[in-house]
Order: C-alpha cells, then sequence, then structure tokens
C-alpha cells in the first residue's frame, strides 16, 4: 500500500513541487553568521586556503574566483570559546557563476557530532 501511495504522489507534479518548495524553506531555516575558514579542493589536494563567507549549522558558503575542480571539500576553523578546531568534509551543491565572482554553496557531509553542536551553539550565541 505504501508503494501505491508514493507512486501516486510522483504522478502529481503540483503536490512533489509543494513537497520541494516545503524542504527548500525549511533548509534555509538556519541563520547564517560571517567566518573565515580553511578550505581544500579534495580533486585538487594541495594546501588549504584561507576564505572568508558564512557557516550555518548545515555548511558554508563563500566567494571565489575559480571553479572548483571537484565537489569535494575539506573545511577547517576555529570557533571562540572551542578549544579545538573544526574539521568537516563537504559537498559543493550549488554553483553560480556571476561573470566576475563565483558563488559556491557547501552542505557539510562529514562533521563529528561535537562538532555539530559547537557550530549550533556558536550560531545561536552570535545571533541573540
Amino acid at each position: 500500500m505504501a508503494d501505491r501511495r508514493s507512486s501516486r504522489n510522483s504522478k502529481n507534479p503540483d503536490l512533489a513541487k509543494s513537497d520541494r518548495r516545503i524542504k527548500d524553506d525549511e533548509r534555509r531555516d538556519s541563520p547564517r553568521v560571517p567566518m573565515k575558514f580553511l578550505l581544500r579542493d579534495v580533486a585538487e589536494g594541495g594546501s588549504y586556503v584561507e576564505r572568508e563567507g558564512d557557516l550555518s549549522l548545515g555548511g558554508i558558503y563563500w566567494k571565489g574566483k575559480y571553479p572548483p575542480h571537484g565537489t569535494d571539500v575539506e573545511v577547517r576553523f576555529r570557533l571562540q570559546g572551542v578549544p579545538k578546531e573544526i574539521r568537516a568534509k563537504g559537498e559543493i551543491i550549488r554553483v553560480l557563476d556571476h561573470g566576475n565572482n563565483i558563488d559556491f554553496h557547501v552542505r557539510f557531509v562529514e562533521l563529528d557530532v561535537g562538532s555539530e553542536l559547537a557550530i549550533a551553539k556558536f550560531i545561536d550565541d552570535m545571533v541573540r
């Protein structure tokens, strides 16, 4: 019976579009705070490069000049009041090319629970 319900929903484009819209809105509920972080393109390897952008609970955002070689990145940053460096692996989920700069949106795919809680507390403290 569950299979029949899911197949019915997939045939209704208005319902599917509505579900997507809700998910997009929920994803944007996490506040963003300005942050400097070190970033490395996994496909390219090499050294970490400092970037300025925004941090949210689910990932990071920054502007750059050059497109990445791959979609996987490694991110490192420090949070005020947290003794250990936060390290995460991320996936570039959106790239918007504006001609003279490119917007990069990354979703964390590997982040330990302690780091996630530290980010949540840091963002909460910053937006109060």
